[in-house]
């Protein structure tokens, strides 16, 4: 009765060893390799060995996340931030075709993002963000069917936002702000299904609410809309109310007019609202002062009737890029 456990232990054994002696494919360690000699020193004095996943003693590199598949192992996640990595986007990284999570945020990146970044379909979590990225966004980024989290925040990017990014089903977060782009936001936008923030703050945008929300049931799960420092016009349509999930409304300085609509109130869990440094005029409806959730109201700047008062405390909102990125 004891040989068939003392088997299995032996078999449990043997597999053991043999998964410890995977070897990492090919493909990703030329491409792990590629990138070990363009970094800078912070890096490579923790990329040890010519196995970023690990060999024998020697642990998987510094950042570098592995998974087996079949007799292989593969890099998942690559994790180098806040490193000072000097220079173009690594080409490279994009031949680590079971990326997931690919997070190279707060370095010194210049040039474009690659088209090639297109390949990585397996992508969930994009993160380039503080770095000196320039040019536009590639419209193969709507190649990444399985994105939820995109940020792409405080670098040099211009041009107008892709209305490929549309293509993204599973996008839940999509940071755009503090960079130089044009035109208007894609209204094709509206149609993601689980996109919960957007923020393209801070850049040179133009339209109007009415334009972005033209189609019907746009951004049904969204909970906070950032447009603020641009140069949206137009005012606020009453139909915004149909945004039911909406909890951050952030319009601060643009040139957006007319007076503040009633339905607005009618957002259930509307928490935030900023409408200062506009030209809004007329009243704020009484109901805005009987809302349930609503903790701050910035009207300042405006030209409203005298008497209209703000609500809250107003301290200045932060929200960190890091509360969403789970």
């Amino acid at each position: 009765m004891a040989f068939p456990s003392a088997f299995a232990l032996i078999f449990f054994l043997l597999l053991l060893l043999n998964v410890s002696h995977c070897k990492t494919v090919k493909r990703d360690a030329k491409a792990l390799n590629e990138i070990k000699s363009s970094l800078g020193w912070r890096v490579v004095y923790a990329w040890v060995g010519d196995d970023p996943c690990g060999d024998g003693d020697l642990q998987p590199w510094s950042g570098v996340t592995c998974s087996t598949q079949g007799d292989y192992r593969v890099v998942t996640e690559l994790e180098v931030y806040a490193v000072s990595i000097v220079g173009p986007f690594p080409t490279a990284v994009t031949n680590l075709l079971d990326l997931t999570r690919l997070d190279l945020h707060n370095n010194k990146l210049t040039g474009p993002i690659p088209p090639q970044i297109g390949r990585l379909r397996r992508l969930r979590t994009l993160n380039l963000r503080w770095n000196k990225l320039q040019d536009s966004i590639p419209p193969e980024i709507g190649e990444l069917k399985q994105l939820t989290h995109l940020y792409l925040s405080f670098n040099n990017f211009k041009g107008e936002i892709p209305k490929e990014l549309a293509n993204l089903p599973e996008l839940c977060y999509l940071y755009l702000h503090e960079n130089r782009f044009t035109g208007r936001i894609p209204p094709e936008l509206g149609t993601l299904q689980n996109l919960r923030h957007l923020d393209v703050g801070n850049n040179h945008l133009v339209g109007t609410l009415r334009e972005l929300i033209r189609f019907e049931g746009s951004f049904p799960a969204l909970r906070n809309l950032y447009l603020n420092n641009n140069f949206f016009t137009g005012g606020i349509p009453a139909q915004l109310a149909n945004l039911k999930n909406l909890e951050i409304l952030y319009l601060s300085y643009n040139k957006m007019s007319g007076a503040v609509p009633s339905e607005l109130a009618h957002i259930p869990r509307l928490t935030y609202l900023y409408l200062d440094h506009n030209q809004f005029t007329g009243r704020i409806p009484d109901t805005f002062y009987k809302h349930r959730y609503l903790k701050e109201m910035y009207i300042e700047g405006n030209a409203f009737r005298p008497g209209v008062k703000p609500i809250g405390v107003h301290t200045l909102l932060e929200v960190s890029d890091a509360d969403f990125l789970f």
